[in-house]
């Protein structure tokens, strides 16, 4: 399905505007999608990115409408040395220019995480640290942001909207309709190198301590944080005004 710029209706609140563009492009193409969020928020807009196991489909995607569009990447200190690798040579083969890399706060660091060892204790609090803050800091200067993820995921991202209006600001996720056939068709098609890891049995990759290979066949997102009931670093879990995240008791 793809809808036309002018068949988009500007409503006039941003509270309905999620509302009423997921109505219009639920049932829409990525690139649509896509095209709809910089045609109605332009530099308002912003494209949050891990560059990791599937990453290159949307980032492709955006490539082909907006190769100037605000990519944030949390480079949280942890990542594998071949993300960061498989960054710089993505955004050069896609040519995106707007890349920017955001990392936490070195008085966060030294205040809860000197040693950076949080992760063996309270792995909420060290993605609160190296996650949420320096992705909230960096989102307080954008009204719409882009998202890479799908419901087979599973889990809360089961009931994911195509948009959605979280904690005061639309948020898309074009790809929420397409499944792993989908996306390993795109790939092939475009001819769109994969993240390293991914050979090894990584389907989803994450910071070294809390991402673990994966047998074949497995859940896409078993290999994180494996032995808890933790399954979202807290990027995408919505609070209440004024409510800063549960992080436990070292925070």
């Amino acid at each position: 399905m793809t809808l036309a710029f002018d068949q988009i209706e500007r409503p006039s609140t941003r509270l309905s505007m999620a509302t009423r563009l997921d109505a219009q492009l639920r049932n829409a193409d990525p690139a649509t999608i896509i095209a709809a969020a910089v045609d109605t928020y332009g530099d308002r807009l912003a494209l949050v990115s891990s560059f990791g196991a599937e990453s290159a489909v949307l980032l492709h995607l955006a490539a082909q409408v907006a190769p100037d569009i605000a990519v944030l990447f949390l480079d949280t200190g942890m990542l594998f040395a071949q993300t960061l690798d498989y960054r710089k040579q993505l955004a050069t083969r896609l040519g995106l220019t707007g890349v920017r890399d955001l990392r936490p706060r070195f008085e966060d660091l030294a205040a809860t995480d000197p040693n950076a060892e949080l992760w063996k204790t309270n792995t909420d609090a060290c993605c609160h640290i190296r996650k949420v803050l320096p992705l909230d800091a960096a989102l307080s200067g954008y009204d719409a942001w882009i998202t890479g993820r799908k419901r087979f995921h599973g889990g809360d991202r089961l009931r994911l909207k195509v948009v959605e209006e979280v904690e005061g600001k639309t948020k898309f996720n074009p790809l929420a309709n397409w499944d792993k056939a989908d996306l390993d068709a795109y790939i092939a098609d475009h001819d769109l190198p994969t993240h390293p890891l991914v050979a090894a049995g990584y389907p989803s990759i994450g910071c070294w301590p809390c991402t673990q290979a994966v047998e074949e066949g497995g859940d896409v997102r078993a290999g994180r944080w494996v032995g808890s009931q933790k399954t979202e670093c807290g990027i995408h879990t919505a609070r209440a005004p004024g409510v800063a995240p549960f992080v436990g008791g070292d925070l």
